[in-house]
């Protein structure tokens, strides 16, 4: 079952709390190596930037507190999009992780600003009516706007969203993952 969160709510404190459980659930299942965060989108659209600007803010506090068995792929430097995720995908399968897949949606307007966390797998290229690739052990989706239902719109619609929602999101993600990551 997937649990959301709405941002107005204790939304850090439940994230932290889903993720946890589900992390340490998969720990006691898979014998993985560590953890890799694959931060799924775009610095070119406001609206998919949510996972760059949590790989970014990811990837400070690592280096900040010498963290070095967490691997992060997708910042706003070096972004991972539907277009050139296959590169980073053939070094991620190297590795024995836990892959934990964050990434922007779309859906009703009643979900806008929730945070989903989920044991499935992440399809990539779904809102943009691509060929769709599924992929991750865990995933974060932070609901960003209103699926309209046809590529075109949707694509103006993530154009349009203001940059301060989605960094309050990828702030509440960033602090729960960091909070969880520090007793892994």
């Amino acid at each position: 079952m997937d649990l959301a969160y709405n941002i107005e709510e204790t939304l850090e404190e439940k994230f932290i709390n889903d993720f946890c459980s589900r992390l340490y659930k998969l720990k006691k299942e898979k014998n993985y190596n560590g953890l890799t965060f694959l931060c799924i989108g775009t610095d070119k659209i406001t609206g998919d930037c949510f996972g760059p600007l949590v790989g970014t803010k990811l990837t400070q506090y690592l280096k900040e507190y010498n963290i070095f068995n967490i691997n992060v792929y997708g910042t706003l430097e070096r972004p991972i999009n539907y277009e050139n995720f296959g590169k980073e995908l053939l070094k991620i399968e190297k590795e024995n992780s836990c892959l934990i897949v964050i990434d922007a949606a779309l859906s009703k307007k009643e979900n806008i600003g929730k945070i989903y966390v989920s044991n499935e797998k992440t399809v990539l290229g779904k809102v943009l009516n691509k060929n769709k690739f599924e992929i991750g052990d865990i995933s974060i989706k932070a609901v960003v706007g209103k699926d309209l239902k046809i590529a075109k719109y949707n694509f103006i619609s993530l154009q349009n969203i203001s940059l301060n929602f989605i960094m309050n999101l990828a702030d509440a993600v960033t602090n729960g993952i960091c909070e969880v990551i520090k007793y892994y």
